[in-house]
């Protein structure tokens, strides 16, 4: 009995169902109606013979065997990914400067960017990794010609990628930070910082008490200060070492707003190699990370 071809697009919409948890964003995502995702999905467990999703209050789930076609459905899709910017790529060359900050710098960016410098082995790629602020004022002094930051959405070069929320950082084994009459160790950037400004606010408006405990300007020795103990702190948990553990309201600490991911770039710029830099940054944002 031969073995049916999954579909791609079918296995795409899968992905995009799992990482959202509903059919109707998946639908809104990929530009489809949710009736043709909902057939694609049928199509599709009807092809592996079992089925992929179960409800979960109003969201969608994982069964065992979707669990399961998940991890074949990454591996798939970049396989033939990779196929297809190999071809496309071959006579793409050029430089193309990219800026991000760390918290995406040892996450699963760089492997896109490595699959991406494979594909188009006429590219050079040029990355940098800096805070926020500093790659925007390298885009504008024209050192970069893309840039992955956080907090600036309002510029008018911003392209809005995900929405992510900001939480209270501690160590691993943090579970009481506060302490009646004692002030809060925080472990913060050096100013000017958006989460550090947030976090002070956030606290200030709690009438919680805190102290600066510890400072820097690396976010390596910031996750290495919160691990010791030193401090809590406040990012977005992306790229959070496994050291460290969300704390929330069951630590007594204040709610906290979210921040805007955006991609910054030279709009006058459409060079092609700088225009499938930002497909493969732009998707592998969209992977990972949703609206």
């Amino acid at each position: 009995m031969p073995f049916p071809n999954l579909d791609m697009d079918a296995l795409r919409t899968f992905v995009a169902t799992q990482q959202l948890g509903s059919l109707n964003r998946a639908a809104e995502r990929i530009g489809r109606s949710q009736s043709a995702v909902s057939q694609q999905m049928r199509k599709l467990e009807e092809q592996v013979g079992h089925p992929l999703f179960r409800r979960q209050g109003r969201g969608l789930v994982l069964t065992d065997a979707g669990d399961m076609i998940l991890s074949y459905a990454h591996r798939i899709l970049d396989l033939n990914d990779e196929a297809v910017l190999a071809v496309r790529g071959a006579s793409i060359d050029g430089v193309v400067r990219f800026g991000l900050p760390g918290d995406f710098a040892e996450a699963w960016l760089p492997a896109a960017l490595g699959r991406f410098k494979k594909a188009h082995p006429g590219v050079r790629v040029e990355v940098a990794v800096e805070r926020n602020g500093v790659l925007l004022e390298r885009l504008d002094r024209d050192e970069l010609d893309l840039a992955l930051v956080m907090a600036n959405e309002h510029r008018p070069d911003a392209e809005l990628l995900a929405t992510l929320p900001m939480t209270w950082i501690g160590s691993a084994d943090a579970d009481e930070v506060l302490h009646s009459g004692r002030a809060l160790d925080l472990a913060l950037f050096h100013p000017p910082c958006f989460f550090r400004r947030a976090g002070i606010e956030a606290l200030d408006s709690a009438n919680i008490s805190w102290r600066l405990a510890y400072t820097t300007a690396s976010l390596q020795s910031l996750w290495s200060g919160v691990a010791a103990g030193l401090g809590i702190t406040l990012r977005t948990g992306a790229g959070m070492p496994s050291s460290l553990r969300r704390l929330g309201a069951q630590q007594g600490l204040p709610p906290l707003p979210s921040v805007k991911l955006c991609l910054h770039g030279r709009h006058q710029d459409t060079s092609p190699a700088l225009v499938q830099l930002k497909r493969v940054v732009t998707a592998c944002v969209n992977e990972h990370l949703s609206l």
